[in-house]
């Protein structure tokens, strides 16, 4: 695991930095013709776990790039709860993965760009944990460009 800090680049904001850090787990989803979205996920300044889309490779429709780094997180933690992490997600979770923040109480989600049709906003009830902060919209073209140019790829 490679462990970036905020304090290794003092100029850039920590949410670009480990945003970026998402970018790169998703495009090595997009290497495997998986769809691009990565996540990590920081405890006190440190990636304590990544994950990208692994559907396709895995034949699992739950492999998402949350739940990865969700379970990648909890291994180095050695428990569930996420409490004092943030979720780094190039794209808003859907619904499941919202769900799936609110049990591990996680406290913070940042994604990069909405996801117009699936994400966990778009629906009219609190699937997150109470507690949870969401911050949207960080390095959104970027995180929206990667998918977008990914369906057009396969439309065409």
């Amino acid at each position: 695991m490679r462990y970036i800090s905020f304090t290794d680049d003092p100029v850039t904001p920590p949410d670009e930095i480990f945003m970026k850090e998402a970018l790169r787990e998703a495009e090595k989803a997009l290497e495997q013709d998986e769809v691009p979205i990565g996540a990590v996920i920081v405890s006190k300044g440190k990636i304590i776990g990544r994950g990208h889309n692994l559907t396709e490779r895995l034949n699992d429709v739950t492999a998402h790039a949350e739940m990865q780094a969700f379970t990648a997180a909890a291994g180095y933690l050695g428990g569930k709860y996420l409490k004092d992490c943030t979720l780094y997600v190039t794209i808003e979770p859907c619904v499941m993965c919202a769900g799936a923040s609110y049990w591990t109480q996680i406290s913070r989600i940042v994604y990069g760009a909405e996801d117009e049709k699936r994400g966990f906003s778009k629906i009219n009830s609190i699937i997150t944990h109470p507690k949870t902060e969401i911050t949207a919209g960080v390095m959104q073209q970027e995180c929206a460009t990667l998918i977008k140019d990914f369906f057009l790829k396969k439309r065409k």
